[in-house]
C-alpha cells in the first residue's frame, strides 16, 4: 500500500473531496452526547470569520481574571469548546471546565443550538466576512492561488455541511436581539472600543469584572497579544485531524489572527453587486434594513 502525499485542494471540485473528510464518523457520534446547556452556560455563537476566536479568549481570560488570566492552554477550543467539533475531536462537551461559567464555541443560529443557555454574537458585514473566510481557506483547505474569489462565491453562499449560510444565521439572531439571553454586538464597534464590550460582556455572563481585570482583557484580546501567542488561536486541534483524516499538509499560513498589514484581496465588483442582492432578496423584507451600515445602526441607536 503506498501512501498518499499531503496536498490541499486546487480546484472547487478537490475542495468538495476535502471538506466532507472532516465531519464526524458514525462511530464518533455515537460515542459522543449532546450538550446539556446550564442556564449559566454561555454560548459564543458569531458567523464564521466574524468574531468567535477573540470572544472566546475575550470570555475566558475575564472568568480566569482573579486568578491573574490563563494562557496555560494548546488551543482555546479545548478550554472553550467548540460544540459542532467536539464529537470529531473526542471531547466531552459536557465536561466541567476551568472555571465557571461554562463557555462554548459554535457557529450555528439560535435554532440550531440547545435552548437555554445564553448566546453571544457578533455581528460582521457580509463583505468582509466573505473576504476573511476565503484568506482563511487558503493556505489550509485549498492551495494559494488555486482558487479564485469568483470561484470562491458559492462555497461561501452554501454556508457549508449545515447548509447555513450568513444570512440565515443573521436573522435567526437579529430575531432576538432584545431577548435577556442574547448579547448581539457589532464586531468592528467591539475591536474600536474594547472596553465597553469587556464591560458588557461580563456583566452578561455575571463576571465581576474590575478595572485590573478590565486591562488584562483588553490587553490579551488585543491584535499584538493574539499574533505573539497565535498557536493556541489557530485550531492547532483541526489543523491536525484535517492532516490525519483529509491528506492535507501541515505547517499551514493560515491563520484567524493576521496582522493588520496582511494580505487582503480586494472584492471584486460583481462578487460585492451579489452580496447585495443576495441581502435585498433575504434581508431587507424581513428587517427593512437596506444594508448592514442601517442595521447596525438601529442595534447601536
Amino acid at each position: 500500500m503506498t501512501e498518499t502525499t499531503p496536498r490541499r485542494a486546487h480546484s472547487l471540485a478537490e475542495l468538495a473531496e476535502v471538506m466532507p473528510k472532516l465531519a464526524p464518523t458514525e462511530e464518533q457520534l455515537a460515542a459522543s452526547d449532546p450538550l446539556e446547556a446550564r442556564p449559566t452556560d454561555v454560548i459564543i455563537t458569531p458567523y464564521g470569520k466574524c468574531g468567535t476566536t477573540m470572544m472566546q479568549q475575550m470570555f475566558h481570560q475575564l472568568r480566569m481574571a482573579q486568578h491573574g488570566g490563563d494562557m496555560d492552554f494548546d488551543d482555546i477550543s479545548r478550554v472553550v469548546p467548540w460544540i459542532e467539533t467536539a464529537a470529531s475531536l473526542g471531547l466531552d462537551i459536557n465536561a466541567e471546565q476551568k472555571a465557571e461559567p461554562r463557555g462554548f464555541k459554535s457557529h450555528l443560529d439560535y435554532e440550531g443550538l440547545p435552548a437555554g443557555a445564553r448566546y453571544v454574537v457578533t455581528l460582521r458585514d457580509p463583505k468582509e466576512a466573505f473576504v476573511s473566510m476565503y484568506h482563511f481557506f487558503s493556505g489550509w483547505f485549498f492551495e494559494p492561488g488555486t482558487i479564485q474569489l469568483e470561484e470562491f462565491t458559492p462555497v461561501w453562499l452554501m454556508g457549508g455541511p449545515s447548509q447555513l449560510n450568513y444570512y440565515k444565521h443573521l436573522l435567526s439572531w437579529w430575531a432576538r436581539r432584545d431577548e435577556a439571553d442574547t448579547l448581539l454586538m457589532n464586531y468592528r464597534t467591539v475591536l474600536s472600543d474594547k472596553r465597553d464590550a469587556i464591560r458588557r460582556l461580563a456583566g452578561f455572563c455575571g463576571i465581576e469584572a474590575d478595572d485590573p481585570a478590565i486591562d488584562l482583557v483588553e490587553e490579551r484580546t488585543s491584535r499584538s497579544f493574539m499574533i505573539e501567542h497565535k498557536a493556541p488561536f489557530a485550531d492547532p486541534m483541526m489543523r491536525r485531524m484535517s492532516e490525519e483524516k483529509a491528506g492535507l499538509p501541515s505547517g499551514s499560513d493560515s491563520a484567524k489572527v493576521r496582522p493588520e498589514n496582511a494580505e487582503r484581496r480586494e472584492l471584486p465588483a460583481l462578487i460585492s453587486d451579489l452580496l447585495d442582492a443576495q441581502w435585498a432578496e433575504h434581508v431587507a423584507p424581513v428587517t427593512g434594513h437596506a444594508d448592514y451600515a442601517s442595521m447596525i445602526a438601529e442595534l447601536e441607536t
